[in-house]
């Protein structure tokens, strides 16, 4: 009996820290750091998928430290491990911000920056080009088992990056730089096609205006350039939706690598 319950203190400590984990990634990973889930539901969730995660590490061996439940102790290595979970969930909003700024450029090139609602996904305002872009980009994350993807490679991590482990700059920095920098690039490659139609119309636009100097070129260009943009958009989504899904994987792909390598770049 005695036995038992040191046992079970024993493993109180190392299922902290993969509950911290696993609590980090909740804080930037999609669908798990909306505000549409509850705060009650998020705990929960973060609970049951840490004790789970600590219950598969432990069998499959994976060594964790032995943790002293003291506050000066047990308070710096929760904030290892929020921090390492927050960084790949960071990591896995990649794809969606890159959509949010194909979004925004288009919305804006085709004058619906000021048709403006509340995204309760990202709790701020968005116009409609920039939701549509973002729900696209987060039913393709989910339908590649993006969240599975995620919370694997977080576990897988414990074996490589170490519990209590400060993350390695020289291994962060490159993976994070790298990822804004594809998000944008991926972003302006969506927006790229319909900026060039919407500057063909605005060429387009000053040429009728020259031509026909009575006719209201801006109660006809405005309503014109809105149904190019959309028709535009619309005709594109199954492109949009294919390079979306491949920035996708690559992203996932780069999570896994950064998680399975370790300090000295040993990994599988």
């Amino acid at each position: 009996m005695n036995g038992a319950i040191e046992s079970i203190q024993e493993s109180v400590g190392p299922a902290m820290l993969v509950i911290m984990r696993i609590g980090g990634l909740a804080i930037f990973a999609p669908v798990l750091s909306t505000a549409m889930v509850p705060m009650r539901v998020k705990v929960l969730l973060i609970f049951v998928m840490g004790l789970a995660g600590y219950a598969a590490l432990s069998a499959k061996g994976v060594a964790m430290p032995a943790v002293s439940m003291e506050p000066w102790a047990i308070v710096p290595l929760a904030a290892v491990e929020i921090g390492i979970g927050a960084f790949i969930g960071f990591l896995a909003t990649m794809p969606m911000l890159a959509m949010q700024t194909a979004g925004i450029i288009s919305g804006q090139q085709m004058g619906l920056g000021f048709a403006r609602f509340y995204n309760p996904a990202v709790g701020e305002e968005s116009d409609v080009v920039q939701q549509l872009l973002y729900f696209l980009a987060l039913s393709t994350f989910l339908m590649m088992g993006g969240l599975d993807a995620i919370f694997l490679s977080t576990l897988r991590s414990f074996e490589y990056v170490g519990a209590g482990v400060f993350l390695d700059g020289d291994r962060t920095l490159p993976i994070m730089m790298g990822m804004v920098l594809g998000a944008t690039e991926i972003g302006m490659r969506v927006a790229l096609p319909l900026l060039g139609v919407v500057f063909l119309e605005t060429v387009a636009m000053g040429f009728v205006s020259k031509t026909v100097p009575q006719l209201n070129v801006l109660s006809l260009g405005f309503p014109l350039r809105i149904m190019i943009g959309l028709t535009i958009m619309i005709a594109g989504l199954a492109v949009i939706d294919a390079v979306a899904a491949a920035w996708i994987g690559e992203v996932l792909d780069r999570i896994h690598v950064w998680a399975t390598t370790g300090p000295a770049g040993e990994g599988v």
